[in-house]
Order: C-alpha cells, then structure tokens, then sequence
C-alpha cells in the first residue's frame, strides 16, 4: 500500500512539475511559428519540448503572458491564431521582416500591456478598434508601413505611456481623444503625412515628457496650452507648415533638453502662440 501511494505521490509531483501551457495556446504558438519562418529564427524552438522551454517565451501559471523575439529573423505575417493567447501581456516582435495587416482579431487580446511592433513591414491600417486594448502601456508600431489615419478609439487606451507611429504613412489629423491619455510620456509620430493644426487639447497631457512631431504636414500656429506641458525634455517640430516666432518657447518650458524648430521660427519674441495675425 506504501508503494503505491508513493507512486501516486510522484506521478503527482512530476504532473505538477511539467505542467505546462493548455493545448489551445500551444496550437497557437505553433501556428505562430509556422506562420514566421520558424525554422529559420536566430534562435528556434524545439516544438517536441514542453512550451515553458522555448526561446523568448514568459510562462506564469500555465499560461504564455509574454513573447519576446526581436532580433530574431522572423518572416511572414502574423496569424490570426495569435489572439488565443488570452492572458498575453507582452508581444515584443520588434527589428524582424514580419509584413501584412494584422489580424482583426488582435484586438482581442485584452490582457496586452505593451505592443512592440517596430521596424518591420507591416502594412494596412491601425485596427480602428485599437481602443478595446485598454490596459495597454506601450504602443510601438514605428519603422513600418501602416498606413491611413490614426484611429479616434486610441483615445481609450488610457493606461497608455507611450505611444510612437513614426517612419509610417499614416495621413489625416492628429486626434483630438488624445488629450484622453492623461499617463502618455512619450507621443512620437515624425515622418508621416500628417497635417491639420495641432490640437489645443494636447496641453492636457501634464505627464507628456517626449513630444515629437517633426516631419509631417501641420500648419498654423502652435497653441498656447504647449506651454502648460512643463514636464516636457524633448520638442521636436521641424520640417511642418507651422508658423510664428517662438524663440520663447523653450525658457517656458523649464525642462526641455531637445528642442527643434524651423530656423525661421527660432527668431523674435514669443507674444502669443496660437493668436497672431497671418502674414500677408
């Protein structure tokens, strides 16, 4: 009766020791893998092995909550069987030759907190329904080619710290909803074709540190509420339509470090930001 009831005792230890990660996510990660080239990743998995061993992989409590493969030779698109990892936190496929829209489905993954994406080919429109990842902290799609307008739903992402699209082809106007991300640090989108005058509400963004907006297509005057943005190291704004003498600027912000504007508007004194006349 011992030996038995040993053996039982081991046959549950060792259950629990390789415990590891439902079917449905595995199927998933395999479908990832097939779908990227895995054969040729820097660093491969050995499928026959249990999940928790594969390369890049975070494994808690028998779920997969994050994958970390940048710089690791993934091609391909991303399948939409991504989306059954439910409990995913992390998707870091950053510096890989990844192209395609992505799935539909990705916004479904509502336990995403950081979405790093940059420096592939991915194409397509940001998915409107972006917003419904709402406990996202980091949004980097930069270095890619996604096109079409940044959708308004983004302004629900407000757990969002960093939000960066730049070196895209994204077009239309910068949203007003996203004054909404009250925890935003970071809001970078240079080099795009994005045009329209910069919204007044952005002053809202008390926590906003890096603000990078050179390249693109904006016209008129900078708002005053800029200048409530005191928590601001980095203001880049070169290389738009904007207008006025805003040699002020930077003593009004007390921390800026990085400061670029056209050199036509680095002269004279800064009276109002948003209420000069036009030129003639």
């Amino acid at each position: 009766m011992k030996t038995i009831k040993l053996t039982l005792l081991c046959c549950l230890l060792s259950a629990f020791t390789f415990a590891d990660v439902s079917q449905s996510q595995k199927d998933a990660l395999v479908a990832f893998y097939n779908a990227t080239n895995g054969d040729s990743w820097n660093n491969s998995w050995d499928i026959e092995q249990p999940v928790s061993t594969w390369f890049g992989l975070t494994v808690e409590n028998d779920n997969v909550v994050a994958i970390e493969l940048s710089f690791n030779n993934l091609e391909g698109k991303l399948p939409k069987e991504i989306s059954s990892l439910s409990a995913l936190r992390v998707l870091d496929l950053s510096f890989n030759k990844l192209d395609g829209e992505l799935p539909a489905n990705i916004t479904e993954m509502v336990s995403l907190e950081e979405l790093k994406l940059f420096s592939n080919n991915f194409s397509g429109a940001i998915p409107c329904n972006i917003g419904k990842l709402k406990k996202l902290k980091n949004l980097e799609l930069y270095n890619n080619n996604f096109f079409g307008e940044i959708p308004t739903s983004i302004g629900f992402l407000e757990n969002l710290e960093s939000l960066i699209l730049s070196s895209n082809q994204l077009m239309g106007k910068l949203p007003s909803s996203i004054s909404n991300l009250k925890s935003l640090k970071v809001l970078s989108v240079f080099d795009n074709s994005l045009l329209g005058t910069i919204p007044s509400s952005i002053g809202q963004l008390s926590q906003l540190e890096e603000l990078v907006l050179s390249n693109n297509a904006f016209y008129g005057n900078l708002p005053n509420e800029l200048a409530q943005l005191t928590n601001l190291k980095t203001l880049l704004l070169s290389n738009n339509a904007l207008k006025g003498n805003y040699a002020m600027l930077k003593e009004q912000l007390p921390n800026i470090v990085d400061f670029d504007l056209d050199g036509a508007n680095l002269k004279g004194s800064l009276a109002t930001l948003d209420d000069e006349e036009d030129d003639e």
